[in-house]
């Protein structure tokens, strides 16, 4: 089994909540927060701050971690670290070749009303829990334990 290490962004602005949408007619479609594996000797921040550029064109500052999470699918075995981010520069766009690549089509920020009829991970933003998290200010990272990854 392939073990991966990732990181991924949860950051705000105006009250909504940025995703990438990935589609592949006939195979997925999703919204998920920007992010993805650390490549060589890069620091979560740092594939943090490269996901996110690469996935949506913004400029971003890492700042804590709020949850770890593991998924599983087959062949492989990951362990993400969803840092709270500040945008500090950029504008959205999914045109890049590296979003391109992974099916990515759309960069939004999106309301939780938004959310309504779309499959949204990491699940603890469409359970309302990330919210509720944020509110009491992240005290601690919090482990969410392992899920089967639904799409891939």
């Amino acid at each position: 089994m392939r073990h991966r290490i990732a990181a991924g962004v949860l950051l705000e602005h105006d009250g909504k909540i940025l995703l990438v949408r990935h589609l592949k007619a006939g195979a997925y479609d999703f919204w998920v927060a920007p992010g993805g594996g650390a490549e060589g000797q890069e620091d979560l921040r740092d594939a943090a701050r490269r996901e996110v550029r690469e996935e949506c064109g913004l400029l971003i500052e890492p700042l804590q971690i709020a949850y770890i999470e593991e998924f599983c699918q087959p062949g492989q075995r990951e362990c993400k670290v969803w840092f709270t981010a500040r945008w500090i520069g950029g504008t959205l766009d999914a045109t890049a070749i590296e979003a391109t690549r992974e099916h990515i089509v759309e960069a939004a920020f999106l309301d939780r009303a938004d959310f309504d009829g779309k499959t949204i991970f990491p699940p603890v933003l469409a359970d309302g829990q990330y919210w509720r998290d944020q509110a009491a200010g992240f005290a601690f990272p919090k482990y969410l334990g392992v899920r089967e990854m639904a799409f891939y």
